[in-house]
């Protein structure tokens, strides 16, 4: 059944684990709308709507109506309640109503009040005796209507369930009434409100583990309002048939207020002294948000008047909640929309700030231990630090919910043993994160995300529970209490945090509109920064390339007439003047090297791609025909590697392998073996992002400090004085870089064995 999952694993093992433990799958899957039974209180009759004939009667028919079932089945329904009373319950839907009319079965010491609703096919009645009662009159129903008044003045949660339990146990004599909370859907209850007897123990700020109400009878609390057990010990009366049908199905009691009980709740129910009790629903979205749980020491039976007038108390404490909720929700989001407004200010072509610069904004939303935003690659962590781990796993989420929207969960090592992965939150902290957390409220942006998280719950509670106090147990053992349950719940609940409510969830949906319109802001500012920048590339461009053309003409002449006057005065010139003049030719063939090398540079953007399968080997055998003899000129020994097709422009790729091994005969170390290898590999990004495939230009040189590795890719930047190292313009690397960068790919400088350097560069695939 869909149940056995409702506990986790680790709450199944804590309770195998528990001393006097059994295991809580059996009533977790006990089927208690299915259990063949009423109480005995009153008689239950199923009627085939189509004929009017009986087909199910409860065996205590005699104890109540002076006529056995076995002879009540197959007989007309009518002369058991009336052709009225049975016309009236025609009506009825799934839902049990009171009927207006009262039956009268001819034996009967008298009358019964009569309860109808549909179910399997079959019109489902229930009478129970109709005895003289003072709440029939109109001073119940005033009381009544002034306690429904009481509750609806309510300004709090607390103020509601206060005036629900004390009207409560007003109306119905219990010993004690209790308003209990749970925390969420499948977790634990706390007693927020409490009437009692003087002489019973307060339960107020108690909580009672989730195992004490299994998902079955939580289920059966969302649909029906009221479950009253007059007494615990009370004899079950079996349901008899017509002949032929004792093969078939239980007949479903779901929504019938004699269905008997489950052996297992009765039990739990003397071990905590309770002879009767009563609970009501309290609903908050069509969810469960708790029940109104009346205890008696005494059995106990309410009449349908007093039944229905709890019933509207659940009622108007639900609307109430919902209403004093939607208020508190309201004001919270009021704040939250706020603290936002600031985030959508700017003109649309402004640059709007990174969300880094709203972490601590943002960390302040959302009541949690810590919060991350991720964004551009870069990381900022508000509170303690997560962990490692937990940074990785929740850029892997993020990644797969682009279009699901927010997800989160109060169980994180759970949710990650669930998709196999390794060990983050609570069991991660055991291994070293101290701060990892163990829930997670994360909301995908873009390229990033935000993550508000929660540490383990470790706060003290007060349970309901006491192994030092003896209990009475019964042949399911002492399980069935909340007491000696302590241990249990820590165990289960070990690694969870405090679930994340619909405020939060709430908050965090204002701050994705908040953050959306940001990066709406952002993206428009992009798309005109980006227009103005290429505008401007191309202005830069073709400024370089006529600048390049226009100057080399002018510097050719005064090289050339400075080569004149040295050939036709130079030996009438003093040693200065002739100095001067060779400084001015050689400063010229400088400039025009330069010249040359903007005009290369330039030229690398106008050119077209022409993107195609190149071997590699290919592509190196053509850039040695250029580079060869100056790597047999240092001596520089070739080492070829690993060396695949690459789809990129042939001409550039061979410039990009020249420039690099030019490099590598320049920067040769001075003595022992030199070396430049050219092979692929697997290696991280440069801002150490996944491994893939890049190609490598290793050599043994003099290498490049770790500090410098972005400098050599300026334009001009040489690390040396120009006439070292053979010299050159300092352009060559900001060629490789503006060439690999065109063809979609990044380039950087790595650390290579013996102290020289690694040049990898990706070329990315077709």
């Amino acid at each position: 059944m869909a149940e056995d999952g409702w506990l986790s694993v680790r709450a199944q093992q804590a309770e195998a684990a528990a001393p006097g433990g059994f295991d809580l799958a059996d009533c977790v899957r006990e089927p208690i709308h299915l259990l063949g039974g009423v109480q005995s209180f009153g008689v239950l009759i199923a009627v085939d709507p189509l004929d009017g004939t009986v087909r199910t009667v409860s065996d205590n028919a005699a104890d109540h109506l002076g006529r056995p079932a076995a002879d009540l089945v197959g007989r007309p329904a009518r002369d058991l309640v009336g052709a009225e009373v049975l016309a009236e319950a025609g009506a009825a839907g799934e839902s049990a109503v009171l009927l207006t009319g009262r039956a009268r079965p001819a034996g009967a010491a008298h009358p019964f009040d009569v309860s109808a609703h549909h179910r399997d096919g079959l019109l489902v009645l229930e009478l129970e005796p109709c005895a003289e009662r003072p709440e029939a009159g109109p001073d119940f129903a005033r009381r009544v209507q002034r306690a429904l008044l009481r509750i609806q003045r309510c300004a709090t949660v607390a103020e509601c369930c206060e005036a629900a339990v004390r009207e409560v146990r007003l109306l119905t004599g219990y010993s004690r009434v209790v308003a209990y909370r749970f925390e969420d859907a499948e977790g634990p209850g706390e007693v927020v409100a409490e009437e009692r007897a003087a002489h019973l123990e307060p339960w107020l700020g108690l909580w009672f583990p989730a195992s004490d109400i299994p998902p079955q009878a939580r289920r059966l609390y969302r649909h029906n309002w009221i479950r009253v057990i007059g007494d615990v010990d009370d004899r079950t009366a079996g349901l008899h048939s017509v002949r032929g049908e004792a093969g078939a199905p239980p007949l479903d009691l779901s929504a019938a207020a004699l269905r008997t009980v489950s052996a297992y709740h009765l039990e739990y129910l003397r071990n905590i002294g309770v002879r009767s009790s009563m609970s009501v629903s309290v609903l908050s979205d069509d969810a469960l948000w708790g029940l109104i749980a009346c205890h008696g020491e005494e059995p106990r039976w309410l009449s349908p008047d007093v039944r229905a007038a709890c019933e509207l108390f659940g009622s108007a404490l639900s609307v109430q909640l919902a209403a004093v909720a939607d208020r508190e929700r309201s004001a919270a989001l009021d704040l939250v929309r706020g603290a936002l407004d600031g985030l959508l200010g700017g003109a649309p072509d402004e640059r709007a700030p990174s969300l880094h610069a709203f972490a601590g904004l943002f960390a302040g939303l959302v009541e949690a231990d810590g919060l991350v935003v991720h964004q551009t690659g870069q990381t900022t962590v508000e509170g303690p630090d997560p962990g490692a781990r937990t940074l990785s796993w929740l850029r892997t989420v993020a990644a797969g919910l682009r279009t699901t929207g927010t997800w989160h969960t109060d169980r994180l090592a759970e949710a990650l043993a669930d998709a196999g992965g390794e060990p983050v939150g609570a069991d991660a902290a055991a291994d070293g994160d101290a701060h990892a957390p163990a829930g997670v409220l994360l909301l995908p942006l873009g390229d990033g995300f935000l993550a508000w998280w929660r540490q383990e719950r470790t706060g003290a509670r007060s349970w309901a529970a006491d192994p030092a106090v003896p209990v009475r147990l019964g042949p399911h053992g002492e399980r069935l209490t909340p007491r000696g349950s302590t241990e249990v719940f820590r165990a289960a609940v070990r690694g969870r945090s405090l679930p994340w409510n619909g405020t939060d969830l709430a908050a965090a949906h204002e701050v994705a509109r908040a953050v959306a319109g940001l990066l709406a802001r952002h993206a428009a500012w992009t798309a005109v920064f980006t227009q103005r920048l290429e505008r401007s590339n191309a202005d830069l461009d073709a400024f370089a390339h006529a600048a390049a053309h226009d100057l080399k003409e002018p510097l050719r002449g005064i090289s050339n007439a400075a080569s004149f006057v040295i050939e036709d005065i130079g030996d009438a010139l003093d040693g200065a003047g002739r100095r001067h003049l060779d400084t001015v030719r050689r400063l010229t063939v400088r400039m025009d090297g330069l010249l040359d090398s903007l005009l290369r540079y330039s030229q690398v953007s106008e050119v077209g791609l022409r993107r195609v399968p190149v071997p590699l080997a290919e592509a190196l055998e053509h850039a040695l025909e250029i580079a060869g003899p100056r790597l047999a000129e240092q001596r520089v020994r070739l080492l070829r590697g690993h060396l695949p097709v690459v789809h990129a422009d042939p001409d550039r790729l061979q410039e990009v392998l020249v420039n690099l091994l030019v490099n590598a005969a320049k920067y040769a170390r001075a003595d022992g073996p030199r070396t430049v290898e050219v092979t692929v590999e697997r290696r991280p990004g440069p801002d150490g992002g996944p491994e893939r495939e890049a190609v490598v230009v290793r050599d043994n040189g003099i290498g490049v400090p770790a500090a410098q590795r972005e400098l050599v890719f300026g334009l001009f930047r040489r690390l040396h004085r120009t006439a070292e190292h053979g010299g050159g313009s300092g352009a060559g690397l900001a060629i490789v870089r503006r060439i690999v960068e065109r063809h979609g790919g990044a380039v950087w400088l790595d650390d290579a064995p013996g102290g020289g350097t690694a040049v990898c560069f990706t070329l990315p695939e077709e």
